[in-house]
């Protein structure tokens, strides 16, 4: 490679590390305006610390410390930093691809597993007020109702369910982000 093309390697890959260096700092701090106003409250409680936030929190750290790596290491030329930057990069991919195989292998345990935990959610709406800012915040954000639809509520549905008969389900919801994600996955596989 001559001088200038690798010139143009270390700008372009300068350049997008920042860009992605940004957004975590976007997300990281969108992260840390949930966790201090708890808008969303908690959905699992067997997993108290599955929030939205925690996640956008761990994400964010993750994308700006591996996005830092290779900002650093291109614009410095430092090869330390540059092999850390690519051995982070594999050891995300790595865990992308494990994840992505075992959601596919145990997808019927998941599934069953997240619509307990949601109808467990359910039964605590009128008792826990987290669990009532959560369900009415996702309700009226992804315009569904329950888990399964308004058969879920044993009284009456809330107020934030849509009164329009066509209402999208949050199981629907949640099936076809996971089906998104291992399609995704397999494209990038080449399965």
């Amino acid at each position: 490679m001559g001088m200038s093309s690798l010139k143009l390697l270390k700008y372009v890959l300068f350049f997008f590390n920042l860009i992605f260096w940004l957004c975590g700092c976007c997300i990281l701090g969108f992260g840390i305006y949930l966790l201090i106003h708890n808008n969303f409250g908690v959905l699992f409680h067997n997993l108290p610390s599955l929030t939205l936030g925690n996640v956008l929190v761990i994400v964010g750290s993750i994308i700006m410390v591996v996005a830092f790596l290779g900002c650093m290491g291109s614009i410095k030329e430092n090869k330390c930093l540059l092999m850390s930057f690519f051995v982070l990069l594999l050891i995300i991919l790595l865990a992308e691809v494990t994840l992505a195989i075992l959601l596919f292998l145990y997808e019927q345990k998941l599934n069953s597993y997240v619509a307990e935990g949601l109808t467990d959610s359910i039964h605590r709406y009128h008792s826990d007020n987290s669990t009532k800012a959560a369900w009415d915040s996702i309700q009226s954000f992804l315009q569904c109702c329950g888990v399964n639809g308004t058969s879920d509520w044993q009284s009456s549905a809330p107020a934030s369910c849509p009164t329009d008969p066509q209402v999208k389900v949050l199981g629907m919801s949640f099936a076809l982000t996971l089906n998104c994600q291992i399609d995704k996955t397999s494209q990038v596989l080449g399965l």
